[in-house]
């Protein structure tokens, strides 16, 4: 028996604009289902009509059948859905309630009525499945981690359907890994697992059917070698080779802890002006932290950062307007940064003028979105006007954190083309979170790797290639 099975269906938010058309689709127990595709074209959309968020919470026209385990859901309650379908959210943020892990994963288990000893059971089970400390805090956890945190909530439910919406996206290579095996067993065990993902390199090994949707159809995917060629390729770099340059920032030493862990201790390196800088490490290792405590975000707990971009900002590790003018900061979470009611004053909120934020939104693909609510967008769109807001700004140093989530691969490649011209063209400095092989390279004059708890390895492309080697 079929686990989601689609027929003729249609959808549409605005009645206007149909998202879906007479669209089929199925997905099978004891089966990976991998569902890619442009960003923006419904992906997300399918899984929120599957698991009844659409049209019981969301809203929207919706017709065709939609059978569950072999049953029509048409008319049934999200929460009389929810208990066969399990989905596991983009944007970590928006599914974390808890401050502890523990509790966290708890929570989903005990809205299912599930007794004490079982909820105590699925937590240890999960935790070990996901590598994850119940007693740490929810906020205290990296980008990745709490990827992994709602996965684990997700699959302590037990539901035997289960959509995960890009969870490789903030994922190192090595957690990557740990979730696909992890999925791959449960999938040999009976569950339905349907993966929505761009980064197939990491998925197609272990699926068993792809589906490709676009232009509002869902097909099945017959060649799968030259579907993988075509949207996997690594990208390359089209800036001039960097010739060095002076001292930009320093790090002395710098310690930094929060909730009782150390972070890392004794980090001490340099990044150099007019150069592209790669972070990179395992999720927890302290990538974000250290790129915020560049960013005047983040005091360090011993050591010092020095600044050498201008004297007058003083080496108190203290931001201001005026240093945010200059100091530029993407945040891994675009929901952080959106707060204007329509693309176009995104945008053009820090822009010289809104001439040039509209040419800005045009490098960056987003100009026909001017008149959107940004929170309105999917998190690939989202994720590129947080970057070209920051961009129409002008500043002499880019802080970029996770860039790259959320897009497809015309437009992670279409993303780097931008952020290297500007580059070229403004002299900036860049400084890049990314965990995605195919645009590190691309993005990198010089690499730094974290881990062990501090400053493991720097260097050139070389580094990049070997800390992504199998």
């Amino acid at each position: 028996m079929k686990a989601i099975e689609l027929r003729k269906v249609n959808f549409s938010y605005d009645e206007k604009t149909k998202i879906l058309e007479d669209v089929g689709f199925s997905a099978e127990y004891g089966k990976i289902t991998l569902l890619s595709g442009h960003s923006g074209e419904g992906k997300s959309t399918l899984m929120y009509i599957v698991s009844g968020i659409i049209p019981g919470v969301n809203g929207g026209e919706l017709s065709g059948e939609v059978l569950v385990g072999g049953e029509n859901v048409a008319g049934k309650k999200p929460g009389y859905i929810c208990r066969k379908v399990g989905v596991v959210l983009q944007n970590a943020d928006e599914q974390i309630v808890h401050r502890i892990v523990e509790d966290e994963i708890a929570f989903g288990c005990e809205n299912l009525a599930f007794p004490p000893e079982k909820i105590q059971r699925q937590v240890q089970v999960v935790c070990k499945l996901m590598k994850l400390d119940p007693a740490l805090k929810c906020r205290s956890l990296s980008g990745g981690q709490k990827q992994r945190l709602i996965t684990a909530s997700t699959l302590a439910m037990g539901q035997k359907i289960v959509f995960l919406d890009e969870p490789l996206a903030n994922l190192d290579k090595d957690g990557g890994r740990l979730l696909m095996e992890t999925l791959r067993s449960l999938a040999e065990a009976g569950y339905c697992i349907i993966v929505i993902e761009h980064r197939l390199d990491m998925v197609l090994p272990y699926a068993d059917s792809v589906w490709h949707i676009g232009g509002g159809r869902v097909t099945e995917v017959e060649n799968r070698a030259r579907y993988l060629g075509a949207q996997t390729g690594r990208i390359e770099d089209d800036c001039p080779e960097y010739a060095g340059g002076e001292l930009l920032f320093s790090s002395d030493k710098v310690c930094f802890s929060a909730g009782g862990r150390e972070i890392f201790r004794d980090v001490s390196c340099e990044i150099l002006r007019g150069g592209r800088t790669v972070l990179l490490g395992e999720n927890g290792c302290g990538k974000t932290t250290f790129l915020r405590l560049l960013a005047r975000l983040y005091k360090p707990t011993s050591g010092a950062v020095i600044q050498h971009l201008d004297e007058k900002f003083g080496q108190k590790p203290k931001g201001s307007k005026a240093w945010f003018k200059k100091v530029g900061v993407v945040y891994q979470n675009p929901d952080y940064q959106l707060f204007m009611p329509t693309v176009r004053q995104e945008i053009s909120f820090g822009a010289k003028s809104e001439e040039y934020a509209a040419e800005v939104a045009e490098l960056f693909g987003v100009k026909h979105l001017w008149e959107r609510h940004p929170q309105s967008l999917s998190e690939g769109q989202k994720r590129r006007v947080s970057i070209a807001a920051v961009a129409a700004c002008g500043p002499e140093v880019l802080l970029l954190d996770e860039p790259t989530v959320g897009q497809d691969y015309d437009g992670l490649r279409a993303l780097v083309k931008v952020l290297n011209r500007l580059h070229t063209e403004t002299g900036n400095t860049m400084v890049t979170i990314t965990h995605d092989v195919r645009c590190a390279e691309a993005l990198c004059d010089r690499a730094l790797l974290l881990g062990g708890g501090g400053l493991a390895a720097g260097g050139g492309k070389e580094l990049v290639r070997e800390y992504f080697s199998p």
